[in-house]
């Protein structure tokens, strides 16, 4: 059996798989779901424009700057935050994992936008967002996956879900406006 093509046949590439949709694991992972009043397409602007995520990724009263966006696997994300709107410091520096337009997004701070491995404080994470069709709009769920269950014990401590429902929030209520 021949492995390389012969003149008159060809080699078409292999479907690009969707990686692996981890299960919900209870035991270390965190999530939130909300149903959005707007398309899809709405939402996924907000994610994919830099100027409409900052005005949803942090909780308010801090103001967030969206330093680098590439929403490509292996893309940098990176912003910064700001309790007076003036003075900037890190707040997120991450690398997408995957991403599938309109649908899901995933990203991990355990590696840095030069791909190094980080140790970011208060948490590693990889974080997972989708996004699906609802009679009433879209169908948004965050999850947060831990490296342990102590991990995720720390991260609900230090206010998961009432920051990740804040900024679910305020996406909301962006994108619900363009409607």
């Amino acid at each position: 059996m021949s492995l390389s093509p012969q003149p008159d046949e060809t080699i078409e590439p292999s479907p690009v798989e969707t990686p692996f949709a981890a299960a919900f694991d209870p035991e270390r992972d965190l999530s939130i779901t909300r149903i959005i009043r707007a398309p899809r397409a709405i939402v996924w602007r907000a994610w994919t424009d830099p100027d409409r995520l900052a005005r949803w990724w942090i909780p308010a009263p801090m103001t967030a700057r969206v330093e680098r966006l590439e929403l490509v696997p292996g893309g940098a994300l990176i912003t910064s935050m700001s309790e007076d709107g003036k003075t900037f410091e890190p707040h997120m520096n991450a690398v997408f994992v995957t991403v599938e337009a309109s649908r899901r997004i995933v990203f991990t701070n355990a590696l840095d936008a030069q791909w190094r491995p980080a140790s970011p404080a208060p948490v590693a994470v990889t974080a997972e967002f989708t996004l699906t069709d609802h009679p009433e709009g879209t169908a948004y769920r965050a999850t947060a996956r831990h490296a342990s269950a102590d991990d995720r014990a720390r991260h609900e401590e230090l206010g998961f879900v009432d920051g990740w429902t804040m900024v679910t929030a305020a996406l909301a209520a962006l994108v619900e406006r363009e409607v």
